[in-house]
């Protein structure tokens, strides 16, 4: 730790700075305020440099404490610390005096700090965290689009598998152009569809109004829009994350995982997480492992942590996929723990396990190896093949060979 450390106390306009020699933290610290203009934040970072400060914390208030970090990061060791481990006693709230708590307890260790990655994680991050979002306004565009569907009395979405699939999208183009024959909208369908003509012409009839059909033309627009826009963001992640395309195949290669699901476990935690020391501690900060509410010996709450909500969100669907996936350790270890725990807590348990797997082949290196079941061939290769058609699909170069596949 340096002889002088800056505390920030981050606002949206304004900056609170105090700086605080750390061999004697009861001296009266240097106080100043600044705007967080570009321009202020150059003269803060000058300020800092010209008294000799080496190490800053900030509170990581929404996202304005980015710009301070990005303008000060390549001067100093920065700290970010969340909000509530700053609190000050009721009544007794002062910018300044928030600004000199976050040293003090710097120094005391009191403050729980965030982690921040480096630059190139940080543009994965927004990638992969921007692509999520528009999957989220694909599935509530889809739900828009079942529910005019309704309105107009066509029950498409009974006899459709995917409302948004190839057979869906043809039928709703034709409603949305105008065709409102049920006979001619089902002769649309494709021949693998499960249900019956008749069945597909008894969903397809309908009452819409111009006012239906135009507002459906609207949400295709939308439709065709986000898909572009999620199939551009698939190239950029896929040629940002290029040169590190052995650790997103060995990644993809566990049960339940995939080339989506790594790349944005990579994103989130690191190439090789090597921020993260254990696997306890990488699953303490995602938020997988058990929680402890102790007193008087007796433990009242198991309840996991909120941790890293991004991690939380893959792990658990990768679970419920592990635990599904026929001869697998994942899926033998699910059963096992099913009748003791129910199914929540079993799942969960398996993204706990799988949690400490994913931190072991980022730090150490290796690849998976299946340990459950023997798998039959024909499993195992069309396992590999279908990582192959995905890791085509984003932009990768693969090729199949023996020595790739795990053995069972």
């Amino acid at each position: 730790m340096g002889n002088k450390i800056a505390g920030i106390d981050v606002h949206k306009k304004v900056l609170m700075v105090v700086v605080v020699d750390a061999h004697a933290p009861e001296s009266k610290p240097e106080r100043r305020r600044f705007s967080t203009m570009p321009g202020d934040l150059r003269r803060l970072s000058i300020w800092l440099k010209e008294l000799g400060v080496e190490e800053a914390v900030m509170e990581s208030t929404a996202q304005y404490w980015r710009s301070v970090w990005l303008e000060l990061e390549p001067h100093m060791c920065l700290h970010l610390a969340q909000a509530f481990s700053n609190r000050a006693p009721r009544g007794r709230k002062h910018d300044f005096k928030d600004a000199e708590r976050l040293v003090r307890r710097l120094i005391a260790k009191e403050l729980i700090l965030s982690f921040v990655p480096d630059g190139d994680q940080r543009i994965w991050r927004n990638l992969t965290r921007m692509k999520l979002q528009l999957i989220r306004d694909r599935v509530r565009l889809q739900s828009q689009i079942e529910c005019l569907l309704e309105e107009m009395r066509i029950k498409l979405s009974i006899v459709v598998s995917d409302l948004l699939g190839s057979s869906g999208l043809r039928i709703l183009h034709a409603l949305a152009d105008g065709e409102t024959d049920a006979k001619n909208l089902a002769l649309l369908g494709d021949d693998r569809l499960k249900c019956t003509e008749e069945q597909l012409v008894e969903a397809l009839t309908g009452r819409s109004q111009p006012m239906h059909r135009q507002m459906l033309a609207l949400d295709l627009e939308r439709l065709r829009l986000l898909d572009e826009q999620i199939g551009k963001l698939n190239s950029l992640i896929a040629q940002a994350m290029k040169p590190h395309q052995d650790t997103v195949i060995r990644l993809a290669e566990v049960p339940g995982l995939g080339i989506d699901s790594a790349q944005q476990i990579i994103a989130e935690a690191g190439l090789t997480a090597s921020t993260f020391s254990s696997a306890a501690e990488f699953a303490s900060w995602v938020g997988t492992c058990p929680g402890k509410e102790e007193s008087a010996e007796q433990n009242s709450s198991s309840r996991s942590a909120k941790g890293n909500k991004y991690m939380r969100r893959v792990l658990n669907q990768a679970a419920h996929a592990a635990a599904m996936s026929k001869g697998t350790h994942f899926q033998a270890v699910f059963r096992r723990l099913l009748p003791r725990l129910g199914y929540k807590s079993a799942v969960w348990a398996i993204a706990h396990r799988l949690c400490r797997l994913v931190w072991k082949i980022l730090h150490e290196g290796i690849r998976y190896i299946e340990q459950g079941i023997e798998s039959e061939p024909k499993l195992l290769i069309h396992r590999a093949q279908h990582l192959a058609k995905q890791l085509r699909k984003f932009g990768y170069t693969v090729q199949i060979t023996t020595d790739n596949r795990a053995p069972a």
